[in-house]
């Protein structure tokens, strides 16, 4: 038995009628900006519990046209996290602004945010932090830091789609919210897609216009924008998920439960949960110091596991320019030598679940499997 990340497959109840409704929108010939992606950003907006949704062509260009949309200078910086992936640093680049990068937090494996209120300088425009791995950003202290200096709040969502904090969803406790839809995400498209999330109508009418070359009506660009968006196939697939994703993130909860007690007792180490949050485990990551030797051991049994982001940004060599050095960010660089990242998908079988951890067992435990309790009675009981 082999155990794969992806299942895309299970992701389209009654596909015969998907099929239908995708049919008639490819002979409709409403590809670009139609009523599919209207329809889908004001869905995606009341999941959100927010006043606005504009959809674009990736996450990463979520994350650029925001930035851009704020109307900021190029001797501007925007603080972020040195362990992200690229798309983060990347679209703060393009934007023409400069990345401040500060470092990891040990426990929760996302932004350290002492670090973050501590580099604010009079050139700080914009917070950046990532909600990795599906777990939320603890948000108080770096609104708080916000609200008292006078910069914004921008959130890159793309890997939390649903997540919560005290009931709020991420994405939305900034001035911007950016979402990506790879087929990777846990709201997957089948090819890819973002979307900006704001409560700004002003933002919004900017958005939908750099999202479009700058035009808010036929022939008349009121600015230099991109080729930017959202395509109605795309939209027309997210519409027909979104209903079901608070149901698969909370199977991936259940799943990441059953993870971390079957393995509690092995010298791994988890992200930090917090009472106030909802995880929706987009990953699961484990950490180890023999990562490496672990993965070759899960592929060789069959276990799709991956390694996300072995390389730390600042060691990048396409951020080379930056000055940033080795040792600069120690919990970041230590993050990328030690996380391993578990197969999870809302239909992960009892059966792959076992084997994902009896296989972890074997290998800390020198080829013998400590079964414990079954998954079953571990589902059971959360």
């Amino acid at each position: 038995m082999k155990v794969s990340r992806y299942d895309y497959h299970s992701q389209f109840a009654r596909f015969d009628e998907f099929m239908a409704e995708l049919s008639h929108l490819i002979i409709d010939g409403h590809y670009v900006l139609g009523r599919d992606v209207d329809k889908f950003e004001e869905a995606f907006a009341e999941f959100l519990g927010c006043s606005y949704v504009v959809g674009v062509n990736t996450g990463t260009d979520a994350l650029l046209c925001s930035l851009k949309a704020l109307g900021l200078q190029p001797e501007h910086e925007v603080i972020t996290q040195a362990n992200t992936f690229n798309a983060t640093v990347s679209a703060i680049c393009l934007s023409g602004l400069r990345p401040v990068l500060v470092d990891a937090d040990e426990d929760s494996f996302l932004m350290n945010a002492n670090q973050a209120v501590a580099a604010v300088g009079p050139q700080t425009r914009v917070l950046l932090p990532v909600h990795l791995y599906g777990k939320p950003t603890p948000m108080r202290l770096l609104l708080d830091v916000c609200e008292k200096r006078g910069i914004y709040l921008v959130e890159d969502a793309a890997q939390a789609h649903g997540a919560r904090i005290e009931g709020r969803r991420v994405g939305t406790f900034g001035i911007l919210g950016c979402f990506s839809f790879h087929p990777s995400k846990n709201l997957a498209a089948a090819g890819d897609g973002g979307a900006i999330a704001t409560n700004s109508q002003d933002l919004k009418g900017k958005l939908t216009a750099l999202r479009a070359l700058g035009q808010i009506e036929q022939n008349n660009h009121i600015r230099v924008g991109y080729n930017t968006k959202l395509d109605s196939i795309q939209a027309k697939v997210l519409s027909w998920k979104l209903p079901n994703l608070d149901c698969w993130n909370e199977e991936r909860r259940r799943i990441a439960r059953a993870y971390r007690e079957r393995m509690s007792d092995l010298p791994l180490t988890f992200q930090r949960p917090e009472e106030s949050e909802e995880h929706v485990f987009h990953l699961f990551v484990i950490r180890t110091q023999m990562r490496d030797q672990l993965l070759e051991y899960l592929r060789a049994k069959g276990v799709d596991a991956v390694v996300r982001y072995p390389i730390p940004i600042h060691l990048q060599p396409a951020f080379s320019d930056y000055g940033w050095r080795r040792g600069q960010f120690p919990v970041a660089e230590a993050l990328a030598r030690e996380l391993l990242c578990l197969p999870i998908r809302p239909n992960l079988a009892m059966e792959e679940i076992d084997l994902v951890c009896n296989c972890v067992r074997s290998f800390f435990k020198g080829g013998s499997v400590r079964s414990g309790r079954s998954v079953n009675q571990i589902q059971g009981s959360t």
